[in-house]
């Protein structure tokens, strides 16, 4: 079966500096991945390159088998989605909910979007009453849901993860995670999740990807994070700075 995502070599540039050097990851279809590293590691610069926000770079990118630049933006946005770590600054503010989900609909000249858009709603937990409301209308974890579904209104087995839960109140994080994981259950997604959070990675991931100023120093099965018995010096330091974070998550099942 072809990779979901398979990135050989990546290289990407800001300015002078390579802040992502020859990073190479597999990502199965129906998989969940997770690059973890501390702020600046190059996570999201990896995700922003598979998108097309971080256009200066080099290597291969293959989505589903096929070249990221043999993918025209219609055919992308149809199979491969991102969800960004803050709801608020990702949604319109001036855009009710019912026009940020229908957009994507009527980019792509789908019909029916009353009908798609309530059911979108309803799969991601957000009550239909809130479709005429604003961001500014509703808490963090709504706008989240939204934010989730606009990502899922055309349907993409791809789904790009960049921190969706860090601007969240705990007690949201775990509604959110749990979301998430049953959405990938019924729609047979893959995720990429980007995150500093081994606890998220323990309950959201089946595998996980160490940076470190820009290079993949470790990957390995998320059991990893039962046993601690990591390779290298950096994911052990990583590891040890997580104790005692889990209680955040643990019970999110």
């Amino acid at each position: 079966m072809t990779d979901a995502l398979n990135i050989e070599n990546l290289f990407v540039r800001y300015g002078r500096v390579d802040v992502v050097q020859d990073v190479s990851i597999r990502v199965a279809q129906g998989e969940s991945y997770a690059l973890v590293g501390e702020s600046g590691s190059g996570k999201s610069t990896i995700l922003r390159a598979v998108v097309g926000m971080a256009p200066d770079w080099r290597g291969q990118i293959h989505l589903d088998g096929t070249a990221r630049g043999d993918i025209g933006q219609g055919a992308f946005a149809r199979h491969c989605q991102m969800v960004f770590q803050d709801p608020y600054a990702s949604l319109h503010p001036r855009r009710t909910v019912d026009a940020t989900l229908s957009e994507p609909l009527r980019i792509h000249g789908i019909g029916d979007r009353a009908t798609r858009v309530v059911e979108m709603m309803q799969a991601v937990g957000l009550d239909p009453r809130y479709r005429f409301r604003f961001p500014h209308q509703l808490s963090g974890g709504q706008r989240q849901r939204v934010a989730i579904a606009r990502a899922l209104m055309l349907d993409p087995k791809l789904l790009l993860l960049d921190e969706p839960t860090s601007a969240l109140d705990v007690s949201v994080q775990a509604e959110i995670l749990n979301l998430l994981v049953r959405l990938r259950d019924e729609r047979g997604l893959t995720y990429v999740l980007v995150t500093h959070s081994l606890p998220v990675v323990s309950f959201l991931c089946d595998r996980l990807g160490v940076l470190h100023k820009g290079q993949l120093v470790e990957e390995g099965d998320v059991g990893l994070l039962q046993t601690g018995d990591f390779r290298e010096t950096y994911s052990q330091e990583l590891y040890a700075a997580s104790l005692g974070a889990g209680d955040r998550v643990r019970h999110a099942g």
